[in-house]
C-alpha cells in the first residue's frame, strides 16, 4: 500500500467556516498575531490571550468536516495516509482520519506554561488562575510565533518515508512548516492545492488552483490512476 502524506493549512478547514490568517488583511479574526499568539502577548496579557482561544475553541467546536476532510479520510482504504496539519482544530479527525500528526498544537488541549509535558483535555472555556497540578498557570497547547516547533523533526521523518506528498491549502509561508517540501526526495511526486497555489522550486509538482473541497476532488481522481 503506497505512503501518502497529506500537508494541511488554514485552507483545509476555511470552507468549515473557520478563518484564515492570510485572507484576512494579516489579521486574525480581528487581531494581529503579535497580541495573541506570542509568548509576549502571554506575558503581557494573558486574559486577552485566553479570550481569544476560547472564542476560536467555541468556532471549532461548532464547525463541522467539510467534504475535503471527508475525501482524505476516504482514501485511507486505498492508500496508507498520513496527515502533518498546520492546523488547531480537530475536524480531520472527527471525519475520520486516523494518523494525524499536529504542528502547531490543539486547540482541545491546554498545558502547563512551565512543563510542556503536562497536558490535558480542554473543551470549556480557560481562565487565568487554573492551574496544572505543577502550581502553575495553565495555557493553550499551542505552538504560538516565536516558539519552537518540537514536531518538526518527527514531521520531516515522515514526509521524506512518503511516496506521494500532497499540500492543501498552505501558503507555505511560515517556516519551519513550509520547509517540509525542501526535505522530500527529489523525484517524489508532489501536489498542490489551494484557491491561489504556492509555486515550488522542485520536479512533478502537479498543481490544482483550487478551494479544498474541489481541489481533493480532483486529487482523487488523479489517484485513482496511481
Amino acid at each position: 500500500m503506497k505512503k501518502i502524506v497529506v500537508f494541511t493549512g488554514a485552507g483545509m478547514s476555511a470552507e468549515s467556516g473557520i478563518q484564515t490568517f492570510r485572507d484576512s488583511g494579516g489579521l486574525w479574526e480581528g487581531h494581529k498575531v503579535e497580541e495573541v499568539a506570542t509568548p509576549r502577548a502571554w506575558q503581557r496579557d494573558p486574559e486577552k490571550v485566553l479570550r481569544f482561544y476560547n472564542e476560536r475553541r467555541r468556532n471549532i467546536l461548532q464547525a463541522q468536516p467539510n467534504a475535503a476532510h471527508i475525501a482524505i479520510a476516504d482514501l485511507q482504504k486505498s492508500f496508507d495516509v498520513e496527515i502533518i496539519t498546520q492546523n488547531i482544530d480537530d475536524l480531520h479527525e472527527r471525519a475520520g482520519s486516523k494518523k494525524i500528526l499536529h504542528l502547531h498544537g490543539e486547540i482541545f488541549k491546554m498545558r502547563s506554561e512551565a512543563n510542556e509535558t503536562l497536558i490535558y483535555p480542554i473543551l470549556d472555556d480557560m481562565k487565568v488562575g487554573d492551574l496544572a497540578e505543577d502550581g502553575a498557570q495553565l495555557r493553550p497547547h499551542i505552538v504560538w510565533f516565536e516558539e519552537p516547533v518540537p514536531m518538526m523533526e518527527k514531521a520531516i521523518l515522515m514526509s521524506h518515508d512518503a511516496d506521494l506528498f500532497v499540500v492543501i491549502g498552505s501558503s507555505l509561508v511560515v517556516y519551519p512548516a513550509a520547509s517540509l517540501v525542501h526535505y522530500l526526495p527529489p523525484f517524489m511526486p508532489v501536489y498542490v492545492i489551494d484557491k491561489k497555489v504556492p509555486k515550488i522550486d522542485r520536479r512533478l509538482v502537479t498543481y490544482i488552483e483550487k478551494p479544498a473541497t474541489e481541489g481533493v476532488k480532483e486529487l482523487v481522481k488523479l489517484l485513482s490512476k496511481v
